[in-house]
This record gives C-alpha cells, structure tokens and sequence, in this order.
C-alpha cells in the first residue's frame, strides 16, 4: 500500500458481488483484524456497476477512490492522486492508459473504435483509456450517486455530471492475479449499452436512413414507369427485384433493432427495480462483535 499523509484516515471497502468461492470469508476475516475494513456481499452476482453504484452509496470519506481487487491499477498513484484533489486543482484526479500492451491486437482496435464512435454521436466525452480507478471529492460522488438510472455506464456517467477531472497517463499493466471476466461479445454488449445510455443519435441515423430510401424508392419507382412507357417490356428482372426487397428487408431489421434496444432500457428503467440487493454487510467498528458472534 503506498503511503498517504498523516493526517489522512483510510476505511476500505470491499463489494462482494455474489461471489461463490471464498471471498466472502476472507473478507469478514479481514475484517476481524482490521477495524478500517467494511464489506457489502450481494445476494447474487449483480455486474461491474451495481458493485461500483454500491461501494460509491456507502463510503463515507470525504474524499473516496475506486479501484479494481486485482491491483491492475496502481494503489502508489494513490498519493499523487490525493495530493491533485487536496489542492484544488481538481475536483477529481483519475487515471487512463496510454496504450494496450498485452491486450490482443483485435480487441484494442475495437476498443479504439467504439470511443472514436460514442465521441463523435455523444454530447458526453468519454476519454479513450479511461480507467475506473480515480479519487473524488464528495460533491462529486454525491452528484454520480444522484444519477439512479438502472442501466450504468460509470465511465460516461463521470463525465456527464461534469466537474474538473485532472488525468494521470499509465502504461497498461497486468493484473496480479486471476484473468478477465469480460469476453469480446460481453465488451461489445457493453460498448452498445454505453452508446445508448448517452447518445439517441442511432434513432436519429434509422429515421434518416428510412427517409432516404422511401425518396430513393419514389424516383426508381417513376424511372420504370416511364421506362417501361417508352420502351415496353423492360420492367422484367426478377433477381434484381428480390436482390433489392433483401436489403430493404435487412434495413428495416437493422432500424428495428436499434428502436428495440432504446425500448429494452427503458422497459426496465420504468420496472424501477434495485441497481442491487444487498445480502449481508459488516466491518467497521463493529467488526470484533461480528466475529465473536
């Protein structure tokens, strides 16, 4: 752990979200020994930003940081990063990766991609290497936790509820234990619920792109009939005609899809169901109780 002033106090919070190994028992352990320990189990595994939502709810410093088990962010920046906020320099002070080293070559140019692609139809700038890992000044978190919506996307919900965000540049490095969780089709799932959480520009794109080919269709239309006016017989092809209904069919799937997403969020927006279920939670001064109990 890196050193931080002396006149600072740490409590650590951990989230547990519904892991089914030993995790849970290594916590209330820690816990026991450690008094600056808190932890929060869920009943179930909620996902990356229910477990990020909920350590955000319950932290109580004044200045509060979020950071991955796995130590794949530097806990030494830690210090730096506090010293940025204390100064009032800004409002958060937060870390982005400069490159993907170690990371397949497929996966890291996707990634540029869908951040080239989100800051181009989104009002919201979402910095390309931002990770999770930053320090935030209460107001901040506060303004973050104000956001309730059921479908979370924390890297545009940071940038969208503003503040001065100061950035420190890493080299990508590896984790320190265990691998990543997250697939190629569970990032892209991920990456489309991001595009729909802060832009409506795709509805935008399937209402342009219908508008477009009911005009093109108008003109082909009136093109055959005088075609067929003046030289008999030429309306004949079928093949280009199921060619062409094809693609108006894939189209109009295409623009279907894309309402469907908006209609799936907002179908379980207005459920209002919990971002997560809390299950158990312990640490803190009462942590020599629960251990004896």
């Amino acid at each position: 752990m890196a050193r931080l002033p002396e006149d600072v106090s740490v409590e650590y919070l951990f989230v547990d979200d519904g892991s089914r190994d030993g995790t849970l028992r290594v916590l209330k352990d820690m816990a026991a020994k450690a008094p600056e320990v808190r932890w929060l189990s869920f009943s179930r595994n909620f996902g990356k930003e229910a477990a990020l939502y909920a350590g955000l709810e319950h932290a109580k410093g004044n200045y509060i940081t979020v950071m991955d088990v796995d130590l794949q962010d530097p806990p030494s920046l830690l210090p730096e990063l506090l010293e940025i906020v204390r100064s009032g320099a800004a409002d958060c002070a937060a870390v982005r990766r400069v490159n993907r080293k170690g990371e397949p070559p497929i996966r890291s140019w996707f990634a540029r991609r869908f951040y080239q692609l989100i800051n181009h139809l989104s009002d919201t700038e979402i910095v390309d290497g931002a990770r999770d890992f930053r320090l935030m000044t209460r107001p901040m978190v506060e303004a973050v936790l104000s956001v309730k919506e059921y479908n979370r996307f924390s890297k545009g919900i940071f940038s969208w509820v503003g503040f001065k965000v100061q950035w420190l540049e890493i080299e990508n490095l590896p984790r320190s234990a265990g691998e990543s969780k997250w697939s190629f089709f569970s990032l892209l799932l991920y990456a489309l619920d991001g595009i729909v959480a802060f832009t409506t520009a795709p509805l935008a794109i399937a209402s342009v792109l219908g508008l477009a080919l009911c005009g093109v269709s108008f003109f082909a239309i009136i093109f055959v009939i005088i075609r067929e006016l003046i030289w008999r017989g030429s309306a004949y092809g079928w093949a280009s005609l199921v060619c062409i209904i094809l693609l108006i069919a894939g189209i109009q799937l295409f623009c279907m899809g894309i309402l469907g997403q908006y209609l799936a969020k907002t179908y379980l927006e207005v459920k209002r169901r919990p971002i997560y279920v809390l299950r158990e939670s312990g640490g803190g001064e009462n942590a020599k109780d629960e251990s004896e109990a």
